[in-house]
């Protein structure tokens, strides 16, 4: 996929910038050609030498290094490239990107391009979660710009949290993604998935035998038709997929606000199993045993995701694909649910007991649209997600 492509990698200044030696080795392996950018900080991190050793090729670092500029002007070098990759993103240079911000050749070639750009942030968690970034982040998605990671783990600065660079592998099959010619390229793809965790006390919460693999298929397939997958998944058993953009959530009050900041989409498919009630006052601390009995507890009734999305004036996505999880009259219940919630398909499954579905490798579903209720046979989730991606992509097209 990635033989004979062109990459500008623009490497940021931070320590992750380490990662991008094994990112040039990994893409050229594969037969792209990486023109490397270096900027002053992120050669603090890493020497031209090394970048330019692996990259078998010049590094570009100054703006106004005329014998760069003789041999290929910044406006060129901007512009011949399929994919500009940014990696690691700093703190800084995404603040740059969404200002429009030109003071050195990394933030030049960035205003200066019609190109695709792809970046993989990467900065301490405070930096991170401030509302400067935050909205930085939304400008530069508004803007078309994709993102790969950033993950969550132990920092260089000893703290914990997201901000982790997306490991190399991570960024080259977004790579791959984002320069596919897929039917869905271009789309932006909203998934829900895995379950929510209600919070009872610090210790326990209400959930559901959700396991998160269909969601988390059917992310991986919609990206491996070229969509830019918007993923936001509960606490699942499984890892997510790689190459999409992956907000984690607990609860479903977190959900529907990382839906409601990821649209506008072009399709949202909803496959998360949402917990339909939480406690009313989760309390601070364990709750303990009495010799009165069982705990007082007092429920509230959780958003509704699907029929919030469904309903929205301004921001509803071309295509809502539900799901309906039943144990009994399945057809009845998800034909009701696709009315009563106003999406345009409901993928309906029985989970009752015995079936194996919840929790399972497998899925035995009815798609049910305006054309009625369409039988699929028993098939693997991955087998589920790359026929409904298919059907989505034919419906987007």
């Amino acid at each position: 996929m990635l033989a004979s492509r062109r990459i500008l990698l623009i490497i940021g200044g931070g320590i992750a910038a380490y990662k991008s030696l094994d990112l040039i080795r990994r893409l050229r392996e594969r037969g792209a050609s990486v023109t490397p950018v270096l900027t002053r900080a992120g050669s603090e991190f890493v020497t031209p030498l090394s970048v330019s050793a692996l990259a078998g090729r010049n590094v570009f670092q100054d703006l106004f290094d005329l014998t760069d500029e003789a041999e290929m002007g910044h406006i060129e070098l901007s512009r011949s490239a399929d994919l500009i990759v940014v990696a690691p993103a700093t703190a800084d240079l995404m603040a740059k990107m969404a200002q429009g911000h030109a003071d050195d050749l990394a933030s030049t070639l960035l205003l200066a391009t019609d190109t695709p750009v792809l970046v993989a942030p990467s900065m301490n968690v405070r930096m991170w979660d401030h509302p400067a970034t935050q909205r930085n982040m939304k400008t530069l998605k508004e803007d078309g710009v994709a993102f790969v990671g950033p993950n969550e783990g132990d920092m260089a600065c000893g703290e914990y949290g997201p901000g982790r660079m997306a490991e190399p592998l991570e960024i080259v099959a977004a790579i791959e993604t984002r320069i596919a010619k897929g039917p869905l390229a271009g789309k932006r793809i909203l998934v829900t998935s895995g379950p929510t965790h209600e919070p009872i006390d610090p210790v326990r919460y209400i959930a559901n035998r959700s396991s998160g693999a269909q969601g988390t298929a059917i992310a991986s397939a919609l990206s491996a038709l070229g969509a830019d997958v918007i993923f936001v998944t509960g606490p699942a058993d499984v890892q997510p997929p790689e190459g999409v953009t992956v907000v984690p959530v607990q609860t479903a009050q977190e959900m529907l606000d990382a839906v409601e900041d990821a649209l506008p989409v072009d399709a949202g498919i909803f496959a998360a199993a949402v917990a339909d009630w939480r406690v009313k006052s989760a309390s601070e601390r364990k709750l303990k045993k009495t010799k009165d009995g069982l705990p007082d507890l007092s429920f509230a009734e959780n958003p509704d995701i699907l029929a919030t999305v469904c309903k929205s004036k301004e921001k509803r996505p071309d295509l809502v694909v539900g799901f309906a999880a039943e144990t009994d009259d399945v057809l009845k219940h998800a034909t009701a649910k696709r009315k009563r919630k106003g999406c345009d398909w409901i993928v309906a499954n029985d989970v009752s007991p015995g079936t194996g579905i919840m929790g399972g490798s497998e899925n035995d579903v009815t798609l049910i649209t305006d054309d009625g209720a369409e039988d699929w046979p028993r098939l693997s989730k991955d087998q589920v997600a790359r026929r409904l991606a298919q059907k989505i992509a034919e419906a987007l097209a």
